[in-house]
């Protein structure tokens, strides 16, 4: 079963330094149909000017990733961390016990466009943690590739959290079909671009709850690039 979220039904931030689209309730967004999805507490798609950002702030029991559609994002916590992210990188940070950070635009000319993503973890007050890693642009099109998971499985980064992150680029002929199996539930997000997914047409900022076992098959893209977050189905 598929439920379709439209981008123009997401919440909205507007701060000037920031545009931020919220899939699920976020700050002062409140929409009790939308909490989350899950252990997918947070989807944000965020737009930062150049030199702008979030600065220094605290987050705990939280697991988060940082993705970087377009331009750089320069990070620094209290863990001693400071790195900038790029298009093709994923930042993995568990705030666990506590951890403070800050997100910034690392350029003074372009424009920053990235996705938070945020799951609860599976267990409590664990010690902060750092993580980043880069993948080969190339190596995702026309494919969905693992980028996040519980175990850090095939290269991936590690969660605190029975989740399978994969990203994925289609254009034209190219296809791919995920396959879910019983007792496992995903969504999938379009980070830019157009596609079909599920017998239906996504764009940009859409997204597709898929429930139940079956196929999910991903195709007709027109530069496309989706996440698909797969966990465990909860009631």
């Amino acid at each position: 079963m598929y439920t379709l979220r439209k981008a123009d039904e997401r919440g909205k931030t507007n701060m000037g330094w920031l545009n931020s689209a919220h899939t699920f309730s976020f700050g002062h967004y409140y929409d009790p149909r939308h909490l989350g999805f899950g252990c997918l507490r947070v989807l944000n798609d965020d737009r930062v000017i150049p030199g702008a950002g979030f600065r220094t702030h605290g987050h705990h029991d939280m697991e988060i990733i940082s993705y970087v559609l377009r331009g750089l994002l320069e990070h620094k916590d209290s863990m001693g961390n400071g790195s900038i992210i790029r298009p093709g990188d994923v930042l993995r940070m568990s705030a666990g016990s506590g951890v403070m950070h800050s997100e910034f635009n690392h350029s003074q000319t372009e424009p920053l466009h990235f996705l938070q993503i945020w799951f609860f973890p599976e267990e409590q007050d664990i010690p902060p943690e750092y993580e980043q890693k880069s993948f080969d642009p190339d190596w995702k099109n026309g494919a969905l590739r693992l980028v996040a998971s519980n175990e850090g499985r095939d290269g991936s980064v590690s969660l605190y959290q029975d989740v399978n992150m994969y990203v994925g680029c289609f254009d034209g002929s190219q296809t791919d079909c995920y396959h879910q199996v019983a007792g496992r539930q995903s969504w999938l997000h379009v980070a830019r671009g157009c596609l079909e997914a599920g017998g239906q047409h996504l764009s940009e900022g859409d997204g597709l709850a898929f429930h139940g076992e079956g196929a999910l098959e991903l195709k007709h893209g027109h530069n496309a690039e989706v996440i698909l977050m797969d966990m465990t189905a909860q009631n």
